[in-house]
């Protein structure tokens, strides 16, 4: 239950209609209480009145009646009131709690990520938040209405008769254990359930992503089979819950079961003793029932704190988790033009691997000038890259903007001036032109922001291409834009990062998927988007790199050549290697 105090900060905006909502609870529960005591005053009026005429007798049971259903009426609508408010007030929690997980989420690293698998993070954003939603939500609501209801029950009911609430309450000593057992044990369950559910929405979240993998190597049968054991392992966690949760009722019920049991026998005794009258023996045997759906909701309640406190558990190891990539106390503010970028002996190795991916890079790019990157795949070229936006920060070194360390700037201050197309060309379920306008600012009037849009697909080669979609930028685009093609996409990409109007741009083999005569017209385009911006380039093709004011040729994670295109092809080493290749490749596809 200790995890559960880490959702109360949340409560705090909401204190107003908190306050309100158990004061609701209090007066539902009060003229749910009082009734008994209306229905014992007029039986107390009844014998006394034993030989009065009919009309007295008609006269006192029609006031107590419509005194009864005026308490109802109004219990009724305080009752209303309560679940309105409080439950309300959960959905709000849980609205601002996963509003902060989302932002946590988008804070945390590259590493956070290899470590934890997407299904395991959509399991905590929905279903634990659910969970935690029921805890802070139901479950206080009926803590509160249980309390107020035994307190004031329980100060009833010794006001009739001590010695008949002592023995009714006999049967209850086994309750704080029971509580304790099952609580343990519910709390245990769900976990392991909960574990089980993210396993399944990760291979539910694999399957529909690279289904076409799937249908490729005929394997639908083989996943079915593997989802149907997991979900049947789930089946099976979850049934031995419901042991759990089912066996509480029933025991909450006999021990209530047990306590009017005793009520009749004592309480009757006590009536024929004439210790206490029969208004007081109905009313109190009123009481006792009305405490014994309190008594059943415990377990359920109990349930949803278990389950509540299991899953803040799983959302507070999240929670708990650093960004590796943080903030300075006092960040220096970001370059006003075009920056300058150095490496100084830089190395980079990812965290829980001993073997560097980079090892002493160390090159400047001068403000506006082309920095391409080539070498053999595994060789670091997008880790390089990679350490500009600070996807990642060195593990020796530094990187430098205009002489200051990267280190030293708000990260989001540094991304705000950078274009970045990556290789993978991921693109989002949505409109192409909100695809394009990923990076731009909201107040962007929009007849500014279609211009740009337009700009940078033309010089993607991507303008004319959208004129044959359905409904141009408008299209919304399926799951990773899998309704365009390779090149499509990564044109796109290309598209979204020059939109920024950025002063660094990163090209991260963004030409890859694209024919030789389309990647001759964008790389004609680029010529003119590249002035001005401090430009890096990663390509397998020498002639997309050609002209850059600097190529540096990677191996190993070391920089093994570097120098400009016509300088490295005289000196016969590496790149002269991968041009001489190319060529081959060019000529043998030309023949075929």
């Amino acid at each position: 239950m200790r995890e559960l105090r880490t959702v109360l900060p949340y409560f705090r905006p909401y204190r107003v209609p908190l306050f309100w909502g158990m004061l609701l609870v209090i007066l539902a529960n009060g003229f749910s209480l009082l009734q008994p005591w209306l229905l014992k005053l007029p039986i107390d009026a009844l014998i006394d009145r034993a030989g009065a005429d009919a009309d007295a007798i008609r006269d006192t049971v029609v006031f107590y009646a419509l005194l009864i259903v005026g308490t109802a009426v109004l219990g009724s609508a305080a009752r209303y009131g309560m679940r309105e408010i409080l439950n309300g007030l959960s959905r709000r929690i849980e609205v601002d709690l996963r509003d902060d997980f989302l932002r946590h989420l988008l804070r945390l690293d590259a590493g956070f990520y290899a470590r934890n698998r997407t299904g395991d993070l959509m399991s905590l954003a929905t279903n634990d938040t659910l969970a935690v939603r029921q805890a802070v939500g139901p479950a206080v609501m009926y803590t509160a209405n249980t309390v107020v209801s035994f307190a004031v029950g329980i100060a009833v009911m010794l006001w009739i008769s001590p010695r008949l609430t002592v023995a009714a309450l006999v049967p209850m000593v086994a309750l704080p254990p029971l509580v304790a057992w099952f609580g343990k044990t519910i709390h245990n369950r769900f976990e392991r359930i909960q574990a089980q559910f993210a396993t399944i929405s990760t291979m539910v979240q694999e399957n529909l992503t690279g289904v076409r993998i799937v249908r490729a190597y005929g394997q639908e049968g083989a996943q079915a089979e593997e989802f149907d054991a997991l979900n049947r392992d789930y089946l099976r966690r979850n049934m031995h819950l419901a042991h759990a949760s089912g066996a509480f009722h029933p025991i909450m019920g006999l021990l209530t079961g047990a306590a009017m049991v005793v009520v009749l026998w004592h309480g009757g005794r006590e009536v024929v003793a004439g210790r206490i009258g029969v208004g007081d023996f109905v009313a109190f045997s009123f009481y006792l029932w009305l405490l014994a759906w309190p008594m059943i909701a415990l377990g359920w309640v109990v349930n949803l704190y278990q389950r509540g406190a299991a899953s803040m558990g799983r959302l507070n190891r999240v929670f708990a988790e650093k960004p590796a990539i943080s903030i300075p106390d006092a960040p220096h503010p970001p370059p006003a033009g075009t920056p300058g970028i150095e490496f100084r002996k830089v190395r980079f190795r990812y965290p829980g691997t001993g073997r560097p991916v980079l090892r002493d890079i160390s090159f400047r790019a001068a403000p506006g000038e082309t920095v391409a990157i080539v070498g053999p795949t595994g060789s670091g070229k997008t880790t390089l890259v990679s350490l500009i936006p600070r996807i990642h920060d060195p593990t020796e070194g530094s990187v430098l903007v205009d002489g200051i360390a990267l280190d030293r700037f708000d990260p989001a201050a540094i991304r705000a001036i950078i274009g970045f197309a990556p290789q993978d060309g991921f693109l989002f379920s949505a409109r192409l032109d909100r695809n394009i306008a990923l990076g731009l600012p909201p107040s962007l009037p929009a007849a500014e922001r279609d211009r740009r849009i337009r700009d940078a697909a033309a010089a993607a080669d991507l303008h004319d291409t959208v004129a044959d979609f359905p409904d141009g930028y408008r299209t919304r685009l399926g799951e990773r834009g899998i309704n365009l093609s390779g090149g499509q996409k990564q044109r796109a990409t290309l598209a979204r990062a020059l939109a920024t109007d950025p002063r660094i741009l990163i090209l991260d083999d963004v030409l890859s998927a694209v024919d030789t005569a389309t990647e001759a017209r964008i790389l004609s385009g680029l010529q003119s988007e590249l002035r001005g911006r401090t430009a890096f380039i990663i390509s397998h093709r020498v002639t997309a790199v050609r002209d850059a004011d600097q190529i540096l040729v990677l191996d190993d994670g070391r920089i093994v050549e570097r120098g400009r295109h016509d300088e490295l092809v005289a000196r016969g080493g590496a790149y002269a290697r991968l041009l001489r290749r190319q060529l081959l490749e060019q000529e043998v596809g030309g023949r075929g």
